[in-house]
Formats: C-alpha cells, sequence, structure tokens
C-alpha cells in the first residue's frame, strides 16, 4: 500500500489577459459597444460585469484541472453539474497490476498526525481493505467487483473542465470555513493560482481563512 499527498494541476493553458479580451467581445455583444473596446478596457468591463452579476458572460471562457484525491472528496467534486469530467475507474483498473505497483494508493488525510493511534487505525484499515480486494481477485471476483471493500481513501485520479462561472462557483463553496477540510486542502491553493493566471474574475471572492 502506497500513501501520498492530493494535488491539483492546471492543464488548460492560461492567458489571463486573452481571457478578458475574449470576455469583453462576447460581452460587448449584449450592448452593442464593440468600438468601445481599446488597450486596458478588458479588465474595466470584466470588473462591471462581476459587479452588475452579468456572470453569464464568463461562461465564454472555460479552463480544465486534473485533481489527484480521494474518492470521498471526488464525489463532492463531481457534484458540481456544469462541467465535464473524466474520472479513474476502480470498475477498470485492477491494481494486482504491475502498472499500478500490485497496490492500492491512498491519499494522506493531512488531519492524522503519523504515529498517533489514531493514524495507526487509519493506515491498518486501509492495509486490511488492500488484502481484502486483493483476496477478492484472487478468488476469481472481477476488478468490479472486488472494487466493493475498497477504502474512501483510495487515491484518484479526476480532469474537471468547467467555464469561470461554474468555477466561481466552486470556489466560493469549495474554500469555505463549512466545505469538508481535505477539499479546501486542494480549493484554497486552487483559488490562488486561478487568481494568478487570470485577473479581476476571482479576485472579488472572499480570501480563505
Amino acid at each position: 500500500m502506497r500513501i501520498v499527498p492530493p494535488a491539483a494541476e492546471i492543464l488548460s493553458p492560461l492567458d489571463g489577459e486573452a481571457a478578458l479580451a475574449h470576455i469583453e467581445r462576447c460581452g460587448r455583444v449584449c450592448y452593442r459597444s464593440g468600438r468601445r473596446a481599446g488597450p486596458g478596457t478588458s479588465r474595466i468591463f470584466a470588473e462591471n460585469l462581476i459587479k452588475n452579476g452579468h456572470e453569464s458572460v464568463l461562461e465564454h471562457v472555460s479552463a480544465t484541472v486534473s485533481f489527484v484525491c480521494d474518492r470521498g472528496v471526488s464525489h463532492e467534486i463531481v457534484r458540481h453539474r456544469l462541467a465535464s469530467y473524466s474520472q479513474e475507474s476502480t470498475r477498470y483498473c485492477n491494481y494486482r497490476k504491475d502498472r499500478f505497483g500490485r497496490e492500492i494508493t491512498v491519499i494522506r488525510p493531512f488531519f492524522l498526525e503519523e504515529g498517533t493511534p489514531a493514524w495507526d487505525a487509519w493506515r491498518d484499515a486501509c492495509q486490511r481493505a488492500e488484502d481484502e480486494y486483493f483476496r477478492l481477485l484472487s478468488l476469481g471476483r472481477s476488478p468490479q467487483e472486488a472494487r466493493a471493500v475498497l477504502p474512501n481513501s483510495l487515491r484518484t485520479e479526476l480532469v474537471m473542465t468547467a467555464n469561470l462561472r461554474e468555477w466561481r462557483h466552486f470556489f466560493r463553496l469549495r474554500t469555505s470555513r463549512s466545505s469538508h477540510p481535505q477539499m479546501r486542502e486542494l480549493a484554497v491553493p486552487l483559488l490562488g493560482r486561478f487568481r494568478e493566471a487570470i485577473p479581476v474574475v476571482f479576485d472579488d471572492l472572499p480570501d480563505p481563512a
């Protein structure tokens, strides 16, 4: 059994200024004000769109992110319905195969300290799940049947593509204090990277505490 940390990576190249220019070009159609576009107007135009709640224009720009997380967190991510997903399938992945290292991989829960009784209990439970998973495979059960005993901590990779309006919604929910701590572990730094890549669009969102 292998234990790894979670991760999130922006896969699509994001040119912030180009994104703002595209938003402005699309948005000015609503007002027939294309002639008013010029150097420096894209940021002001995007700020006004967000201020006035005209966020539908943000849907003309999308971004793709790869998440490495546990299955529990992935279930929360895919609840964002205005997005497209591709996810590692436990129906078809046989973790006894060489390409998986003949072991399952689980996500390290940052809230458990290694060497404590709580850590030992979590690790032992995951190890037992791996043992029983391999035993079911040895008994002739298929991966999609044996997966019934795999733990919630099982590592999965998930690719999410959404428009910027939906990413704003994602970050509002998933960086809040009420969000699951392992969800915030991914979402908070990811919001920072979106803010660095694309000016204006995420600046008005509350700073995660």
